[in-house]
């Protein structure tokens, strides 16, 4: 069981849908399976309006799009987030995520976007790639063809 709970940037959660053969994929299956994921209205409405572009037409079905949303509110923990939550990323529209996770004590960020790599966590939060988070739970990732 993983004993965290875990928030997720929209980046992640779409490079899950794309590729079943990827660090996040592994990820969000093994954490939708053993954890808990914490959304704020403002991370999921980006990965709702993200989620249907259409450059991702070619290779996320419509179908897909609405279970990976119906599936990630399903089990999600939900918090409130306040109108002054900036200055801790280098792109003010990252500061959300870091919000949301900050409402959860213990809570663990995952992402692949640099402004949020590199920015300073304040207190304990902890921000990891994806392949940092699957190193962590000791997830065996698949390997591309």
């Amino acid at each position: 069981m993983t004993n965290h709970d875990w928030v997720l940037d929209t980046h992640v959660l779409i490079s899950a849908a794309l590729s079943r053969k990827s660090s996040p994929y592994a990820l969000v299956q093994h954490l939708l399976a053993n954890a808990r994921l914490v959304f704020s209205p403002p991370t999921f409405e980006e990965l709702r309006s993200r989620i249907y572009r259409p450059k991702f037409d070619p290779y996320i079905s419509l179908d897909l799009r609405e279970r990976i949303l119906r599936d990630v509110s399903a089990c999600a923990v939900w918090v409130e987030i306040g109108p002054t939550m900036s200055g801790w990323s280098r792109d003010p529209d990252d500061d959300k995520f870091i919000a949301t996770a900050l409402q959860v004590p213990g809570a663990i960020l995952v992402s692949g976007d640099q402004d949020l790599l590199s920015a300073v966590a304040p207190g304990s939060l902890q921000i990891l790639t994806p392949a940092q988070a699957c190193q962590r739970l000791g997830l065996t990732v698949p390997v591309p063809e």
